[in-house]
This record gives C-alpha cells, sequence and structure tokens, in this order.
C-alpha cells in the first residue's frame, strides 16, 4: 500500500511539473531586423527563405525583413541603431571608416556585383571591349564615378563623352541601336527581351576584372562586439536559407517576396534563380570550397586597390575596419546543396 501511494504521489507530482512547462512560455526568440537595399525580388530570396521555412526560428530568431526601395533609408537606420543588419556594400562601408562610422561587412552573399552593360544584337559587340567602340552608354551616376571610371582606367576606348544619364527606363537604350545601358544581370535583361522581342548581349562587368562584393550582410561594430552569437546565427541562418531557396523548395519565400512586392512576376523571379546560377554571383570564387557569404581579405583589398586607381578612396583609408571575417567561410549550409 505503501509503495503504491508513493507511486501515485510521484505520478501526481509528475503531471503538475508537466502541466506547469506546458503552460509557460517557451524560450523567447531573439527579434532581429535586417534591412534590404530595394523591393523585395529573388536577388534577397535566401533571406525571405529563412523565415519561410523556418531556418530563422531553428537559430532563435525571430527576423523581420524591412524592405528598402527608393524612399528607403535603411543605411541610415543601421547606422542610427533602428535596424540590426543591412544589405550594404564594400562601397558604403568603406566610405563608412572614412566617415568614422563603425559598420562591417560580416558577409559577402554575392561574391560578383550582378552589374552588366547590355547591347543590341547586332551592334558589332562581341565582347566587353566592344562596348568602347559605342557613342553611348546609359549609366547612373553611381555607375559613372565607380565601374566606368574602372572602366577607362583598365580599358582603351571607352570616354567621358559616352556618358548619358540613365533614367531606369530602357526606352531610350531600345530606341538607339549604337547603345549601351547599365542594369543587373538578373533583372533589366528579362524586361528588355520582354518589351523589345529581342534578346540583348549582356556583358557582366565582374567577369571583365571589377571585384566588389554585392548583398552584404552588414552590421554596428558594436553588435559584434557585444552579441557575437546573435550575429553568428544569422549569418548561419541566412546562408542555410540562401542554399535551400536555391536548391530546395522555395514557393513559400517567392509567395512573400511577392506579397511585400506584388509588381513582381514568377517569370522575373523565375529568371533571376536562373541567372544568379548561371552566372555564380553567389557561388564563385572562395564561395566554392568554403560556402556562401565567404569574405577574405584578399578579395576585399582587391576592390579597395581598384577604388584607389581611380582616385575614389585615398590610399592610407584603413579599408579593413569595414569587414569581418570571424562569421563565415565555414562551409555552413554546403551540405544542402542538391
Amino acid at each position: 500500500m505503501y509503495n503504491a501511494l508513493k507511486t501515485k504521489a510521484f505520478l501526481a507530482a509528475m503531471g503538475l511539473a508537466a502541466a506547469i512547462a506546458a503552460a509557460e512560455p517557451a524560450n523567447a526568440l531573439d527579434k532581429v531586423t535586417y534591412g534590404t537595399n530595394w523591393l523585395a525580388q529573388a536577388e534577397h530570396g535566401g533571406f525571405y527563405q529563412a523565415v519561410a521555412d523556418g531556418t530563422y526560428k531553428k537559430y532563435g530568431l525571430d527576423v523581420t525583413i524591412v524592405q528598402g526601395g527608393p524612399n528607403a533609408a535603411n543605411q541610415a537606420l543601421l547606422v542610427s541603431g533602428k535596424l540590426d543588419f543591412y544589405m550594404g556594400s564594400p562601397q558604403q562601408e568603406i566610405d563608412a571608416v572614412k566617415q568614422g562610422i563603425p559598420i562591417v561587412d560580416i558577409a559577402a552573399i554575392f561574391q560578383k556585383d550582378p552589374q552588366v552593360l547590355i547591347a543590341h544584337p547586332d551592334a558589332g559587340v562581341e565582347k566587353f571591349e566592344d562596348l568602347a567602340k559605342l557613342p553611348t552608354l546609359f549609366l547612373s551616376k553611381d555607375g559613372y564615378v565607380t565601374y566606368f571610371e574602372w572602366m577607362k582606367a583598365n580599358f582603351p576606348g571607352f570616354k567621358d563623352e559616352q556618358y548619358k544619364p540613365y533614367n531606369f527606363s530602357p526606352a531610350p537604350f531600345m530606341a538607339d541601336k549604337q547603345s549601351a545601358q547599365q542594369g543587373y544581370v538578373t533583372s533589366e535583361p528579362y524586361e528588355i527581351e520582354k518589351q523589345a522581342g529581342w534578346k540583348p548581349k549582356v556583358f557582366l562587368i565582374a567577369d571583365a576584372g571589377y571585384s566588389p562584393y554585392s548583398t552584404m550582410i552588414t552590421t554596428q561594430k558594436a553588435l559584434v562586439d557585444k552579441n557575437p552569437d546573435l550575429v553568428q546565427r544569422f549569418v548561419n541562418a541566412s546562408i542555410e536559407g540562401w542554399y535551400n531557396y536555391l536548391y530546395g523548395d522555395n514557393k513559400a519565400a517567392n509567395e512573400l517576396i511577392k506579397k511585400d512586392n506584388p509588381d513582381i512576376t514568377d517569370g522575373q523571379i523565375a529568371f533571376s534563380i536562373a541567372q544568379m546560377k548561371e552566372h555564380g554571383i553567389l557561388e564563385s570564387g572562395d564561395a566554392l570550397d568554403k560556402g556562401i557569404g565567404c569574405i577574405t581579405d584578399a578579395h576585399y583589398k582587391k576592390f579597395f586597390d581598384e577604388m584607389v586607381q581611380i582616385k575614389l578612396f585615398d590610399a592610407d583609408v584603413d579599408y579593413k575596419k569595414a569587414f569581418d571575417t570571424q562569421f563565415v567561410c565555414k562551409g555552413v549550409g554546403m551540405s544542402l546543396k542538391k
């Protein structure tokens, strides 16, 4: 009898403990914000994937993606501490070093900048160098002071007289056979072919030697110092999200992208994913054997030296303050590639 009563008391206590545990909230997820640099698109897909498939939750994170756009100020929100992470660029972070702003790149999702120059198919432009023969290049102001200056410094024939402002419409380019325009390999060629009915010639500037990383994970140096575990979890989860987006079921992620940006189409998304894969935008260079997101000093220095060459930065800027390699190049997520 005594043993039976003891057993009943034990079971009752266990039941009470289980009830208490069930009533208590699960371990709270760390709330994190990531600001993108433009409207939602496939080029942001891995981050949306990690939200959609629960990868961020698996890493103890509750992530909100803050969409960029023409009127967004997400970099400023990062600097002011209102965003935890931002989709920065090496040029922005080196410029921040110059200004004494302590933000750092901690992952390079795109090993290649997807910037391209686009030409007509029958204009006699067969290789990158042939673009110098065209009388007109439609470029943004940022493009004019960065990669166009690099082009002038590294290839004969490019000259300021070719420059005309790009108003983010392909109409002037399509109307002028002896012109080229800027764009992203993942975007503008699709829209031009759709509108014009012919397939344009596309030249990836990275394949001509221009070497900036792109689509970074950027954060404040203070967060790296204060909570490196959170930073590592966000980086790892984002990288896994990208492998799953490229090689797994990305339907739910694409639905989130279309929810944030109703103007984007399934056709554009499919084109962008195919182009990212075909041109090694995420998987090339160091990322091939060290994983998506890899940053190395050698690659970062190459870009910095290119910008010093065109006098965008002085050689004495401490570019190493613009990035931190401790969170990447560990092969995270590579087993997910199918």
